[in-house]
């Protein structure tokens, strides 16, 4: 029983919680809109945001610090955030969108 308490306890020790990074997008007409970038292996469905009654949509992602690409998918549509000036060309001839986490 020692010995199960000691490993449940270093594995508590060695879980890291990361603060969550706040992701916006004004979209009123939009029906669907997902999150989705290198921290979510690009996958379309990503991770869905929630419309608030402004028409603003919102999503919490928990992030390590690092830099890091992504976009929306606004009702199968791929957007870039226009609230962030900082991006990068991709292996598509397009753009991505980048933040930062300090």
């Amino acid at each position: 029983m020692a010995m199960k308490d000691a490993r449940l306890q270093q594995a508590q020790q060695r879980k890291i919680d990361f603060d969550k990074t706040a992701f916006q997008l004004m979209a009123p007409e939009a029906t669907k809109v997902t999150l989705t970038g290198d921290f979510a292996k690009w996958d379309a469905s990503g991770i869905p945001m929630k419309k608030s009654k402004t028409g603003l949509w919102k999503a919490e992602v928990a992030l390590k610090p690092g830099r890091y690409e992504y976009k929306f998918v606004v009702d199968g549509q791929w957007w870039n955030d226009p609230a962030n000036s900082k991006m990068v060309r991709n292996a598509h001839g397009t753009y991505n969108s980048v933040i930062e986490v300090k």
